[in-house]
C-alpha cells in the first residue's frame, strides 16, 4: 500500500477543456481520499467491533477496512446469526478556499459498504445512502466554511438497515466487506452549470442528448467534436433544442465519424458548452462517446451497427486479493487486456456495477458490457430502494458505448416493478434482461447442459445467450466443454453466444491469518485466472476456440499440399486486415536446450474474407520442409496483438525418435535368471524383470536405483499370461510376455478371430531399453487403453518433453496447447485451491514424442515414444478438498507414469463431463481396427 501523506489536499483538474473554455468554466475535481488501491490517503477512523476496535486511529481511504486490519471477515454464505456487524466512523479535515463561494460544490462517493451517513461540519449532508455499489453525491455548497478548514464525518454501517439490501448484497456467493472502498472527491463547478448529460450517439453520426442543467441564465447549448488527443474535428450544428425545466434536449449530427465496436473501438470527445443569452460560456463539459447503434430484434438476434453479434464473454467481479473490492484503473486494464488476449469480446458485471474506470477501459479497449445491479435470488429488493439503485446505476453509466444491456439483478433477484425504470434514465433505451430467465426477447438460461443448445422448446424463438455457463471450479469448466458448446452456439442462428463463469479466483488475503489466501473452500476458486492473474490451462483453450480466425483441423503428412481452410469469425473485420507468419521449425534433443531453430519463415497471404465468410489460404513449402519437426502459424490482428499460434507436427514420433536414439555403441549383454527374476546387465545398467509376468522390477545404474518399476501393466486388461520367454541374441536380449488369446472382434461380428496381447522388452548392449506392447484395439470402451508404471512422486523433480504443452489436457479441453519442447519443474498445485504455480505439473499431456523425467537424486530417465497420438500421464493430481461429487477430479490410471491412447474429460461445478458435450463422454469409440495397437517406447537411463 502506498499512502499519500499530505497537508494540503491534492487538486486534480479534469482533462483540460478541449475547446474555447478555460479554467473558470471547467469542473474541477479535488480528491479527499486517494485515487485507488495503490494510492491511499489517511483519515481518522474508529471501528466499533472486532480487530483494532474501540479506539480512534488511522485508516487509508479508499479501502475495505478488513484489509486494513479492522473488524471481521464474512463470506455471503456465512450464517447470518454469527456475522460481523461492526460500523466504522471516519473523520477527515479539508480546506476550502474563498474563491469557491460562488461555485457549486458536490461531495461524491463512488462506493461505500453499506449504509453511509454523511456530515459536513456536524450537519447532515443529506439522507443516509444505502447500497454498496452505487455512486452518490450531495450538494454541500451551503454547508462549507470558505477560507477555513472543514470537517467531513461519515458513519458506515457494514450491515444495512434495509433487509432487502442485505439480502441482495450480503447474502450472496461472494466476499462481503465494509468501508469507504472507492474514491471520495469534491466537484467544483460554476454556479450556472451542467449537472450531467445523457448521450445517444448512433453509428450514422446522429446525436441526441439530454443536458441536465442547474442554471437560471442558461439559454443555449453548443456541441463540438474532438479526437482523444484534443484536436477539434468539427462543430456540430444543433438542429433542434427542446427547453424544459432543468433540462435541454438537443440533437445534431457528426459527419464522417467512425463507429464504435469491439474490433475497432473508435472514441471521440463530445464537448457541451452551456451559453447565456449573450453567448457567453457558463460551463463546459466533455464526455467520451462512441458512435454505435444497438438493436435487439425479436426472434432474430442482437445487432450492433447492423451486424448480428455473438458474445464471447465472461463474468467478472471487481476484486483484488490484497485490497478486496478496492481496485485501480491499472488493474482494470490488466484484466481487460487478458480478456482481449483470450479473444473475448464481452464481459458481464457480476453482480453489481463495477468501478467507473473498468467501463472506461471497456470503451477504449473494445468489450461489450452487460451492466447489472446487485441482487441475489429472493427476496427481491424493495421497490423504493430498487428504483433509487436503478437510477444511480443508469445515470452514472449511461454514456458508455460498451454497455449494450442492463441486467435487473441476478437469478430471480429482480424486482419486475422497476424493469421499466431503466428507460426513464437511459436516453438510449437499452433493453433489460433477467439473467438466467426467459424475459421478453431473450433466454439467458444458466448452466444448461450441452443438449440444451438444441433450443427446440417453446422458447425456441427467444434469443439464447446464457449469462453464465460452464461454471469453473478448480481445473474444470471454462475451456473444458467450450469447443463442443461453441460449435453449436456459432452455428445456431438464435444463439448470441454466452458468458463463462468466472474470470478470476476470488481469493482474499486474510489479514487475520497472516495474509493467507482464503477461497472459501469450493465457493470462490472458479476463475480462468488465479487470484493474482495466474493463467490456468483454460485461458489458452479459450484463446484458441474463440479465435476470430478459425482454421479447420488438419494433419501434415508427406502429401501435404499447403492448403488450409479458414473461416472469418470476426463481426466487423476483413480477414485480410490480419497478418500471418509461417515458421518451419526444428527442436533440440532431450539432453540439449529449449532452443527452436527456424528452418524457413515466410509471410502468409490471408484471403479477403468478410465476416462469416469461408475460404482457403496456402502455405509456401520450402525445399527442406519435410526435414522440419513442426510448422507454426502465428496470426496477428490489426492492432498488433497475437490472435493465436497454431502448431502442426511435421515429422512423425518415430522419425524424431529414430533421429535421436543411438544404438551404435557396442558392448556386451549379460543375462541370468535366479529366484524368479530375470536380470539383464548392459553398459553398467542392471535391469530386473519378473520371470512370472515380465514386469520391470528394478533399474540400477551403477550404485543408483532408478525407481521406475512395476510395469508395463496393460490397462483395462485381465488376460492370463501363458508364456514368458527370454532370447539372448547378438548385442541384445529380448524378453517377451504372451497373454492368452481372446476374441478381439465385436460380439455381433460373424468373424470370430482371436489375438494375444504381447509385451516385448529389448535390452541393447549400450544400455538402451526398448519396449513394444501390442494389445487388442477395442471398438469402444470406458476406461483406458495403454500401459502404466510406478515411479514415486517424491523422487520427481521435473520434466522436459517434446509434445503439446505447457499445460495438461483433458478430453474436452484439448485446444490451447503448442507443440514444441517444454520444461516444467515439479509442483503440487491444486488448481484454484493451493500452490497457484502454473502450469500444473501433474496430469495428461498430449502428442508425446519424448520426455526427460528429472529425478530428485539424479535418478531420472528419458523415454522416446514412437507411437503417434500418445498421451503421457505424469503422476496424479491431488484431489481438491471440496471436490463437488467428483465432477472436477477425473479418475486416473493406477500407477504413476502412464502411456495411454485416450484420456477422460473433466466436469464443471454443476456438471459431470458427459453433459458438457461429446468430448466429455466417458465412452471412447476407436472403430474396428484389423491391426492391434502398438505402443513403441525406448528408455534411456
Amino acid at each position: 500500500m502506498k499512502v499519500l501523506k499530505i497537508v494540503l489536499l491534492m487538486l486534480v483538474v479534469f482533462s483540460t477543456q478541449l475547446g474555447n473554455a478555460q479554467g473558470k468554466h471547467e469542473t474541477q475535481i479535488q480528491y479527499l481520499s486517494g485515487t485507488d488501491k495503490d494510492n491511499l490517503v489517511e483519515w481518522d477512523f474508529y471501528c466499533s467491533e472486532g480487530r483494532k476496535s474501540g479506539e480512534w486511529t488511522k485508516i487509508g481511504v479508499p479501502s475495505c477496512w478488513e484489509q486494513q486490519g479492522f473488524g471481521n471477515y464474512n463470506y455471503g454464505s456465512d450464517d447470518e446469526k454469527n456475522r460481523a456487524k461492526e460500523f466504522g466512523l471516519y473523520k477527515h479535515t479539508f480546506n476550502v478556499p474563498n474563491n469557491w463561494k460562488n461555485k457549486d460544490v458536490k461531495l461524491v462517493f463512488e462506493g461505500v459498504m453499506t449504509d453511509a451517513e454523511v456530515k459536513i461540519n456536524g450537519k447532515l449532508a443529506g439522507e443516509i445512502h444505502q447500497g454498496s455499489f452505487y455512486e452518490f453525491n450531495y450538494t454541500i455548497s451551503k454547508l462549507l466554511k470558505y477560507g477555513k478548514d472543514n470537517v467531513l464525518e461519515v458513519k458506515v454501517n457494514k450491515v444495512s438497515a434495509n433487509e432487502s439490501i442485505n439480502h441482495a448484497e450480503r447474502v450472496a456467493d461472494f466476499w462481503i466487506f465494509g468501508g469507504i472502498y472507492r474514491p471520495v472527491y469534491l466537484t467544483i463547478s460554476p454556479k450556472d452549470n451542467i449537472d450531467r448529460v445523457a448521450i445517444d450517439a448512433k453509428a450514422d453520426g446522429n446525436i441526441i442528448a439530454d443536458v441536465f442543467i442547474d442554471s437560471k441564465k442558461a439559454d443555449n447549448v453548443e456541441l463540438s467534436l474532438f479526437d482523444l488527443k484534443g484536436k477539434k474535428l468539427q462543430d456540430i450544428t444543433v438542429e433542434n433544442i427542446q427547453k424544459e425545466i432543468g433540462k435541454f434536449k438537443v440533437s445534431g449530427k457528426a459527419n464522417n465519424v467512425k463507429s464504435w465496436n469491439p474490433e475497432q473501438p473508435n472514441l471521440y470527445v463530445l464537448q457541451f458548452d452551456l451559453l447565456d443569452k449573450k453567448g457567453n460560456v457558463l460551463h463546459t463539459v466533455n464526455k467520451r462517446v462512441g458512435f454505435r447503434t444497438v438493436e435487439i430484434l425479436e426472434g432474430d438476434g442482437i445487432y450492433v451497427n447492423g451486424e448480428r453479434i455473438k458474445f464471447k464473454g465472461v463474468n467478472r467481479h471487481s476484486f483484488h486479493p490484497k485490497s478486496g473490492r478496492t481496485t485501480s484503473k491499472a488493474f482494470s486494464i490488466e484484466h481487460a487486456r487478458m480478456m482481449k488476449d483470450m479473444n473475448m469480446n464481452a464481459v458481464r458485471m457480476a453482480h453489481y456495477p463495477p468501478d467507473t474506470h473498468f467501463l472506461e477501459v471497456c470503451d477504449s479497449i473494445g468489450l461489450f458490457v452487460i451492466d447489472e445491479i446487485c441482487t441475489w435470488h429472493n427476496p427481491m429488493l424493495e421497490t423504493k430502494v430498487a428504483r433509487k439503485i436503478v437510477k444511480e446505476t443508469v445515470v452514472r453509466d449511461v454514456n458508455h458505448p460498451s454497455i449494450l444491456l442492463w441486467a435487473n439483478g441476478n437469478e430471480q433477484g429482480w424486482n419486475p416493478e422497476v424493469d421499466d425504470d431503466y428507460a426513464k434514465w437511459d436516453i438510449q433505451n437499452r433493453e433489460v434482461i433477467h439473467p438466467w430467465s426467459i424475459y421478453k426477447k431473450t433466454n439467458t438460461l444458466h448452466y444448461g447442459h450441452y443438449h440444451s443448445l438444441i433450443n427446440d422448446a417453446y422458447t425456441k424463438d427467444k434469443i439464447l445467450f446464457p449469462t453464465e455457463f460452464l461454471h469453473g471450479l478448480y481445473d474444470g469448466g471454462h475451456g473444458a466443454g467450450l469447443d463442443d458448446y461453441w460449435n453449436v452456439m456459432w452455428n445456431l442462428p438464435l444463439s448470441a453466444g454466452g458468458f463463462l463463469w468466472d474470470f478470476a479466483d476470488e481469493g482474499i488475503e486474510r489479514t487475520d491469518r497472516n495474509n493467507e489466501i482464503d477461497l472459501q473452500g469450493n465457493k470462490a476458486p472458479d476463475g480462468i485466472v488465479g487470484p493474482y492473474g495466474e493463467k490456468e490451462g483454460s485461458y489458452f483453450t479459450i484463446k484458441e476456440i474463440w479465435s476470430p480466425i478459425y482454421i479447420e483441423n488438419r494433419f501434415i503428412r508427406n502429401d501435404f499440399n499447403g492448403v488450409f481452410r479458414v473461416e472469418n469469425r470476426y463481426h466487423y473485420t476483413n480477414l485480410e486486415e490480419c497478418t500471418m507468419t509461417a515458421k518451419w521449425v526444428k527442436f533440440e534433443a532431450p539432453n540439449e536446450g529449449l532452443k527452436t531453430t527456424i528452418l524457413a519463415e515466410n509471410k502468409v497471404k490471408l484471403p479477403s474474407l468478410k465476416p462469416s465468410e469461408k475460404g482457403i489460404f496456402n502455405i509456401e513449402k520450402p525445399q527442406n520442409w519435410q526435414s522440419a519437426d513442426a510448422l507454426h502459424l502465428t496470426a496477428i490482428d490489426a492492432h498488433g496483438m497475437e490472435i493465436f499460434t497454431w502448431t502442426y507436427p511435421v515429422a512423425s514420433p518415430k522419425e524424431v525418435s529414430n533421429s535421436k536414439i543411438d544404438y551404435s555403441t557396442k558392448g556386451s549383454v549379460k543375462t541370468e535368471t535366479t529366484n524368479k527374476t530375470i536380470k539383464v546387465e548392459a553398459n553398467g545398467i542392471m535391469y530386473s524383470f519378473s520371470e512370472e509376468n515380465g514386469l520391470l522390477q528394478e533399474v540400477k545404474k551403477g550404485n543408483k536405483i532408478i525407481p521406475l518399476n512395476n510395469g508395463p501393466i496393460i490397462l483395462n486388461q485381465k488376460d492370463k499370461i501363458i508364456d514368458v520367454s527370454v532370447k539372448e541374441l547378438e548385442g541384445k536380449t529380448e524378453i517377451q510376455v504372451t497373454f492368452e488369446e481372446k476374441k478381439w472382434m465385436p460380439a455381433w461380428s460373424t468373424i470370430k478371430e482371436k489375438r494375444s496381447d504381447i509385451i516385448k522388452w529389448t535390452v541393447h548392449s549400450n544400455g538402451l531399453l526398448d519396449l513394444k506392447v501390442e494389445f487388442k484395439g477395442l471398438r469402444n470402451l470406458k476406461g483406458f487403453r495403454g500401459i502404466t508404471f510406478s515411479f514415486p512422486e517424491e523422487e520427481v523433480a521435473g520434466m522436459k518433453w517434446l509434445g503439446d504443452g505447457p499445460y495438461r489436457v483433458w478430453r474436452n479441453r484439448m485446444k490451447g496447447t503448442k507443440f514444441q519442447v517444454w520444461e516444467n519443474d515439479y509442483n503440487n498445485t491444486v488448481t484454484g485451491e493451493s500452490g497457484f504455480v502454473y502450469p500444473e505439473f501433474k496430469g495428461f499431456f498430449s502428442s508425446l514424442y519424448w520426455s526427460k523425467v528429472k529425478g530428485n537424486n539424479n535418478n531420472g530417465f528419458t523415454v522416446y515414444c514412437k507411437t503417434p497420438h500418445t498421451y503421457l500421464r505424469m503422476l496424479t493430481p491431488q484431489e481438491p478438498k471440496e471436490n463437488k461429487k467428483g465432477k472436477t477430479h477425473p479418475e486416473f490410471p493406477k500407477g504413476d507414469i502412464s502411456f495411454v491412447m485416450n484420456i477422460p474429460g473433466i466436469g464443471t461445478k454443476f456438471q459431470f463431463p458427459e453433459s458438457t458435450g461429446p468430448q466429455g463422454n466417458s465412452e471412447h469409440y476407436f472403430g474396428n481396427d484389423d491391426k492391434p495397437i502398438i505402443l513403441d517406447l525406448t528408455f534411456e537411463f
